[in-house]
C-alpha cells in the first residue's frame, strides 16, 4: 500500500485521484474511481443547474461509501454561472472534498472551508500553488505542460515542475499531466509528490461517459495527436488534433483574434463530440498521455493496477540500488 500524506488527509487508499473533466466527471465514473481506492470527483458545472449538482451528487453517493469530490472551475467569463448557488448545493449535499480550478479561489476556499470542506486548487506554476498555500488550501494539484486542457503560459513540464513544488510547499500536492500508468506514479511520488491526478486516463474506461469512439481514438493516437491552440491570446489549451484545432491555430496565426474563432471552440461543439462520437465535431480536451494508453479498463481496476504497478516499481527499484552497494 502507498500511504502518503495525501492518502491520509483526505483517506483514501491509493494516492489517485481522478481529475474534473467537463461532460465526463460524472456520478458513475466517479463513484468507480472511489470504489477502486482513489478519488473520484464529479464536475459541477457539467450539471446545467445547482439543482441538478445535487442530484447528481445523490446518484454518486448512491453508488458508492467512499470519500469523492466535487470540481468547481471558475472564470472569469462576463456571463458567470451563479456559483454561490453552485456551492450551496456541494455544502447542503454534505460533500466533504472540493477541487478548485481557474482563476483566484479566494472566496469559494473561505466560504467553502467554514463548512469543514477540503479543498483541492489545481495550478501550473510555484507561484500559484504558493498562493494558493497561503490562502489556505489543504492540498493543491500541479499541472505540468504535458497536461489536457489549460497547461498555464509558463511551459514547465513536470519532470520540472514536480520537485520545484516539492521544496517550495509544506501542504500535500499531487501532481497532473502525463500520468496514465504506475510507472508515472512511482516517478511523480521520487520527484516528491503525493500522488498524481489523471484525466484523459479516466477518460479511457468503461465507466467514463463519452463515446466509444473516442475512447479508440485516443487508444490508436500518440502522444504527438495534441494541438496547442489560444498561444496568441495567452490562454493556452491543449486540445486533440484535428480539423477544427488546426483551423483555429491557422486563424489566430494570421492575426485573429477570439471573436474570430469563438464559434469553433463552442463548448456546445466539444459536447458533441463526446456524445455522438465524431472527433472532428469539436475542440475536445486531451493530454500527451493519450501515447501510454493502451486499453478500455474499469476505472476501480485502473486504479488498482497503477497503484500496484507503482508499488512493484518502487520495490523493484529499491532491491537494484541495495544489491548495487558494495558491501564493506
Amino acid at each position: 500500500m502507498l500511504n502518503t500524506r495525501f492518502t491520509a488527509e483526505f483517506g483514501i487508499d491509493h494516492p489517485i485521484v481522478q481529475g474534473g473533466m467537463m461532460w465526463v466527471g460524472r456520478a458513475e465514473l466517479a463513484a468507480a474511481v472511489s470504489e477502486g481506492g482513489g478519488l473520484g470527483i464529479i464536475t459541477a458545472l457539467t450539471q446545467p443547474t445547482p439543482a441538478a449538482l445535487g442530484e447528481e451528487i445523490r446518484r454518486c453517493r448512491e453508488l458508492t461509501d467512499k470519500p469523492f469530490g466535487v470540481n468547481l472551475t471558475l472564470t472569469l467569463a462576463i456571463d458567470q454561472p451563479p456559483y454561490a448557488e453552485y456551492r450551496r448545493a456541494i455544502i447542503d449535499s454534505g460533500v466533504t472534498i472540493v477541487e478548485t480550478a481557474g482563476s483566484d479561489p479566494t472566496r469559494h476556499v473561505e466560504h467553502l472551508k467554514e463548512h469543514g470542506i477540503k479543498i483541492i486548487h489545481k495550478c501550473t506554476s510555484v507561484r500559484h500553488a504558493l498562493k494558493a498555500q497561503r490562502i489556505g488550501v489543504d492540498a493543491v494539484s500541479i499541472d505540468g505542460f504535458e497536461a489536457a486542457g489549460h497547461p498555464g503560459e509558463d511551459d514547465v513540464p513536470g519532470l520540472v515542475l514536480i520537485p520545484a513544488c516539492a521544496d517550495a510547499l509544506d501542504i500535500p500536492f499531487i501532481a497532473s499531466g502525463g500520468f496514465a500508468d504506475g510507472r508515472g506514479l512511482a516517478a511523480a511520488l521520487t520527484l516528491g509528490a503525493d500522488g498524481i491526478n489523471m484525466g484523459t486516463r479516466f477518460m479511457c474506461t468503461r465507466e467514463s461517459p463519452i463515446h466509444e469512439r473516442i475512447k479508440q481514438q485516443i487508444v490508436g493516437a500518440s502522444e504527438l495527436d495534441t494541438q496547442l491552440i489560444f498561444r496568441q491570446l495567452r490562454n493556452t489549451m491543449r486540445t486533440a488534433r484535428n480539423t477544427v484545432s488546426e483551423e483555429v491555430v491557422d486563424i489566430l496565426a494570421k492575426g485573429g483574434r477570439f471573436r474570430d474563432v469563438k464559434d469553433l471552440v463552442a463548448g456546445s461543439r466539444g459536447r458533441t463530440v463526446y456524445e455522438d462520437g465524431d472527433p472532428e465535431a469539436g475542440i475536445w480536451t486531451v493530454g500527451q498521455s493519450q501515447g501510454l494508453i493502451r486499453d478500455i479498463p474499469a476505472a476501480g481496476d485502473l486504479v488498482r493496477r497503477i497503484a500496484a504497478e507503482a508499488e512493484t516499481r518502487l520495490r523493484s527499484l529499491v532491491v537494484e540500488v541495495t544489491d548495487s552497494v558494495p558491501v564493506p
